[in-house]
């Protein structure tokens, strides 16, 4: 009868209370914004596309591959994974029994104990050889303590949220992995841009050198004013003070990449120019449907959560119920090491132990009322990192949507100010137009070219932006050990 018992108990034990899981919908239209000035997308999936084919130039690659091995919070982020990991085992191990072995001595005075030490006996120098044995007790046990039976599932609950906290971290550290690509990809790209900017400040320089010497002649024979010298002045003083200030980003940029690939960096691995980085980010399509979200990392961390919160509800309504202790001693007991190991020295005694509280001011269903409490904000927090995500991909294909034509109007502003600046220098050197017409129309296309730098920035940071909104790297492509 005693053994029916235990085996019902057994099996009743691990039902849980928790909530039946239920994955909330998608707060956010179920397809990306359409119509001006949105890119019109393909019906077709999003593919399955790492980074190694995203970012199409081996020197990029390169870089982000260093980044990949040497990133210090890429290390702390593997880190968090193994203690998040680790924390699992430690709340699984609760559902088992905890067995111990223990052995000892006891030597009695007169009938009464005066010592009692545990230690290891030296069975080849056996006291039961000598008279001195009298009075001396020895014991060897098994046994477990305290342990559980989960009637209610608080403790398979309780599991159920440390591992789902495990997967929420390594989703964390797959954001952690994302970002930094990303932003390897934005510095790497922002070198380029001003590795450019810089080429053109030395060009509009030099320009302004000789316009600098032209003048100064024209001056000294009397055809010009001084103030067409100081006017070309301050055209070359201001290209020397781009110069510099474009010589200092570079060098910061490259600080910035170091710091992100954990590493000194081979210059052979930086662009010469926006132009030489341009097929560099691959265009990555974003389909039509919108629950490819989920995949991002952020979202997936918050679902985790959210499942951890659901699994603690359960925890908490099972600490409404009694709790159900067993204990449990084998072990062998003799007054001769002899016979110690012997079918007369083996004893055995089991117990159990319900604890329940009475009162506790309602404490217990006020725990319950906290983890639902914190379920709701999970909930809240999950549907607001895919609205978050939502925009991101929305705000990047509305960017993608209108950066060509942007590209498009930049160069032909180029392509005019560069022809106006070129025919009012020509006037300006046959005595047709002042040196004011030419000084005008050499900013003009200074600045031109400047705004059509940062747009070929703008539109390659764009892609990576793209791959960054879409969640990048796919759950394949994962290279993690994900097994508790």
């Amino acid at each position: 009868m005693r053994h029916s018992v235990l085996i019902a108990l057994a099996l009743l034990s691990g039902c849980s209370m928790a909530p039946k899981y239920v994955q909330p919908a998608l707060p956010v239209p179920a397809s990306w914004p359409a119509g001006d000035p949105y890119l019109a997308q393909s019906e077709a999936a999003l593919p399955v596309m790492t980074y190694r084919e995203v970012f199409a130039d081996p020197r990029l690659l390169a870089v982000i591959e260093q980044a990949l091995a040497n990133n210090r919070n890429l290390r702390v982020a593997a880190a968090n994974i193994q203690a998040a990991r680790a924390q699992f085992r430690i709340q699984r191990a609760a559902q088992l029994p905890q067995i111990g072995a223990a052995a000892g001595r006891t030597q009695f005075d007169n009938g009464t104990a005066n010592r009692n030490r545990n230690q290891d006996v030296d069975i080849g120098n056996d006291p039961t050889a000598s008279p001195s044995t009298a009075g001396v007790r020895y014991t060897a046990d098994v046994s477990t303590t305290a342990f559980e039976l989960d009637l209610f599932g608080r403790l398979q609950s309780l599991s159920d949220a440390a591992l789902n906290r495990y997967f929420g971290t390594e989703a964390a550290a797959r954001a952690t992995r994302l970002t930094l690509i990303g932003d390897v990809a934005d510095a790497w790209l922002t070198y380029a841009a001003d590795r450019s900017l810089l080429k053109l400040a030395e060009d509009t320089a030099a320009n302004a050198r000789e316009q600098v010497k032209l003048t100064r002649l024209r001056l000294d024979g009397g055809i010009a004013p001084r103030t067409d010298l100081r006017q070309a002045e301050q055209i070359l003083a201001t290209a020397e003070s781009d110069i510099a200030q474009q010589r200092t980003a570079l060098a910061q940029d490259v600080n910035a990449l170091q710091l992100l690939v954990g590493a000194p960096l081979d210059e052979a691995l930086l662009p010469l120019s926006i132009s030489d980085a341009d097929d560099a980010v691959r265009i990555l399509p974003a389909g039509l449907d919108s629950t490819i979200l989920l995949r991002r990392p952020d979202v997936m961390q918050a679902e985790y959560e959210l499942r951890a919160a659901n699994a603690e509800i359960g925890a908490a309504r099972a600490a409404l119920f009694p709790r159900i202790t067993l204990t449990g001693l084998a072990g062998l007991a003799s007054n001769a090491l002899s016979t110690l190991f012997t079918g007369a020295a083996f004893n055995f005694s089991a117990g159990a132990n319900v604890r329940y509280s009475l009162f506790a001011g309602g404490a217990a269903r006020a725990g319950v009322a906290q983890t639902e409490a914190q379920r709701d904000a999970a909930v809240a927090g999950y549907e607001g990192a895919i609205q978050a995500a939502f925009r991101d991909v929305a705000d990047a294909l509305a960017r993608r949507g209108t950066i060509t034509e942007q590209l498009r109007a930049n160069r032909a502003f180029v392509d005019a100010a560069d022809d106006n600046f070129r025919l009012a220098d020509l006037r300006y050197r046959g005595g047709v137009d002042s040196f004011l017409i030419s000084l005008d129309a050499q900013r003009a296309a200074y600045q031109a070219q400047r705004t059509l730098l940062a747009t070929q920035l703008i539109e390659a940071s764009n892609r990576v932006t793209l791959y960054r909104a879409l969640g990048g790297e796919t759950v394949a492509d994962r290279q993690t050990d994900n097994s508790p």
